[in-house]
């Protein structure tokens, strides 16, 4: 109930029939639920080598699968034409729960709409969200969404790292088809951004800004084991925290100050993390790409500083939103293709900083979870996927593990 609803009442009840009683809501006002987060990825221009195979998503249809965080009963989807220069054609695009593979639930699928009409043409640089919809999504349920499309943009926005299968179907207007066995699979997602839930105001989510290891390089396909995956599976065992989303806004071969995949992390900072629905807590896994690129001692410790930088403008921006932060330190490089000594030492010295600066309001040691206590400078021979720097699926669990929910619990 808003304020001014609330004085009006209390000037009307002149002879005082009922106390009113600020601070408190009427059980049907909307207010009561808000929009949170409860899946994401982080979008960016899809690579050639990336795009979708023949016989691509011009006049054809598109089912691609999720696994949320969080349950709700209520819905609404994002999707983006961000990275294009051109406009994106979408006839209808339907959601269901997901079986196996491309199978779906037909009992369970729903058609979205946007501002009502089932079709919607986005344009170049821009993104829309669908009519929220009812729909009962359970907590880590594997959601299908299946767009039929019209004409694409030849530069496509997408997330090519989604260690996920979609499925591709000649023909427009294909989503209600349950045989998807003839279509054609590419493990990349398109289009699709974004998925909130309305929860009340004790639900928040939690978004995390990194690169491939938070991106999932290394984990199962098709598994959900990421160790954001594995996070979310921890808070929702316990009470306090089983309300909590968990948005993975990693991107592989991404960067903090410039260059690698995608837009760097200062750049997307403002819509993958301050525009998310819901956020109370952030947590920064990156930096490793950066130091990967120097050619020596001098520019190691030249970009170390900028990490730095750059992780205090991330800080303040986020607490100026109420936003908590937790610093990740960045996992061994050591005989991995990025070792070299002074990138090491300027590893060590980010490492240091995120551990014993005091800025961040905590720090999740990953390096001290991940690495070798024999041989601190290496990841455990058991947990990475055979380069050294990439964790596999059990150093992805050990990861998630690692994570105190403690830190995501509400302060009374």
């Amino acid at each position: 109930m808003s304020k001014l609803r609330l004085s009006l009442i209390c000037l009307s009840i002149l002879l005082g029939v009922f106390s009113c009683k600020p601070g408190k809501k009427d059980q049907n006002d909307s207010a009561e639920k808000k929009w949170v987060g409860t899946w994401s990825t982080a979008p960016q221009l899809v690579e050639p080598r990336n795009m979708p195979p023949e016989p691509g998503l011009t006049n054809n249809t598109l089912r691609q699968v999720v696994a949320v965080s969080i349950g709700g009963d209520e819905l609404r989807l994002k999707l983006t034409n961000e990275f294009s220069k051109s406009q994106l054609e979408i006839n209808a695009v339907q959601i269901a729960v997901s079986k196996d593979s491309s199978a779906i639930d037909e009992s369970t699928a729903k058609m979205l709409k946007f501002d009502g009409n089932q079709s919607v043409t986005i344009a170049g640089g821009e993104a829309v969200y669908s009519d929220p919809i009812q729909f009962n999504l359970e907590d880590r349920m594997r959601l299908a969404i299946t767009i039929s499309y019209g004409q694409t943009p030849a530069d496509l926005t997408g997330h090519p790292g989604s260690r996920t299968t979609s499925y591709i179907l000649e023909g427009q207007n294909s989503q209600s088809n349950a045989d998807f066995t003839t279509a054609v699979k590419t493990d990349h997602w398109y289009t699709i951004n974004t998925i909130g839930v309305k929860r009340d105001e004790s639900a928040a989510a939690v978004a995390i800004i990194g690169n491939s290891i938070t991106d999932g390089r290394g984990s199962g396909t098709n598994k959900q084991n990421r160790w954001p995956d594995i996070l979310s599976q921890e808070l929702l065992k316990n009470p306090e925290t089983e309300n909590i989303g968990v948005l993975n806004m990693g991107i592989g071969g991404n960067a903090v100050l410039r260059g690698g995949l995608g837009p760097t992390a200062l750049d997307r900072f403002e819509r993958d993390i301050l525009q998310q629905n819901g956020v109370k807590w952030l947590i920064i896994m990156e930096g490793v790409n950066d130091l990967g690129g120097t050619p020596d001692s001098t520019a190691a410790f030249e970009v170390a500083k900028g990490l730095i930088s750059a992780y205090q403008q991330m800080i303040e921006k986020a607490h100026k939103e109420g936003i908590k932060v937790y610093g990740g330190t960045i996992t061994p490089i050591d005989q991995s293709f990025y070792y070299k000594d002074y990138r090491e030492a300027a590893r060590q010295k980010v490492n240091s900083w995120i551990r014993n600066s005091g800025e961040f309001d905590a720090v999740i040691d990953f390096d001290k979870a991940v690495r070798n206590p024999d041989n601190p400078s290496v990841i455990q021979e058991n947990a990475h996927d055979g380069d050294y720097l990439h964790p596999n699926e059990y150093g992805y669990e050990i990861m998630g593990k690692a994570v105190d929910p403690e830190l995501f619990q509400s302060e009374e």
